[in-house]
């Protein structure tokens, strides 16, 4: 389980992050909300230690890793698909999936048959390089990547922005799958509400760099969520 305990987040003098918490537990989607600009994507970052915290804890079972590098944290089980997908545009789709090695274990360094379940199309385009998929060919990979690592933590920075309809409901197809087995917890930042709310479990509202509103599915008021997501 992870647990984000009221960490604060600078940019030089800027703050980025005022006493933010968070929880994400196996086998459930915690989605992250808010208009641009309010943290959501430094959240993100300070959970997979691109960005350090200034205070507070981030807990992942139980232990602290606020101190940890990203790539010791990957090794932890913590996975990141970053916004705009950052795949090797010059490799393959081949070998942009063997650079998730890194951080597997090494009886693991293969890629599991069931990305290509989930993403069929990379198993079809395995020799074509990652800058001549589309976008949303784009996505699935930096996903599949992500998931060579065997994670268990998926972190998800808006992985529909600038996608298709129909790709749109292959990842979350394929983010719902990931849940249901049960030993996995997903953190998603999302900015298509109806997305969110289909597959949330769990959500945060961030506002100015805070956390305004949580709760789990059950108690979403979603006129209140949508007016906070357009101000």
């Amino acid at each position: 389980m992870l647990n984000v305990e009221n960490i604060d987040l600078f940019y030089g003098a800027a703050q980025a992050l005022r006493r933010v918490s968070l929880t994400a537990r196996p086998g459930r989607v915690t989605c992250v909300l808010g208009r641009n600009g309010v943290g959501k994507s430094s959240l993100l970052r300070a959970i997979v230690g691109h960005q350090p915290v200034r205070s507070g804890r981030i807990l992942w079972d139980g232990r602290d890793i606020s101190k940890l590098p990203p790539h010791k944290r990957a090794r932890e089980g913590v996975a990141y698909v970053p916004q705009g997908r950052e795949i090797f545009p010059l490799l393959s789709v081949r070998e942009n999936l063997d650079t998730g090695f890194a951080a597997a274990p090494r009886g693991e360094r293969f890629v599991p048959g069931e990305i290509f379940d989930l993403f069929p199309v990379l198993q079809e385009m395995m020799g074509r390089r990652g800058g001549d998929l589309s976008g949303g060919q784009q996505q699935q990979l930096a996903i599949g990547r992500a998931l060579v690592t065997r994670p268990k933590l998926l972190v998800l920075d808006e992985p529909t922005e600038g996608i298709q309809p129909s790709i749109i409901k292959d990842i979350g197809r394929a983010i719902s799958y990931l849940r249901n087995k049960g030993d996995m917890a997903i953190v998603l930042v999302e900015q298509y509400f109806d997305f969110a709310k289909e597959l949330a479990d769990d959500f945060i509202v961030m506002d100015r760099g805070q956390v305004v509103l949580a709760g789990d599915r059950a108690s979403m008021n979603e006129n209140e969520v949508r007016a906070l997501m357009s101000v």
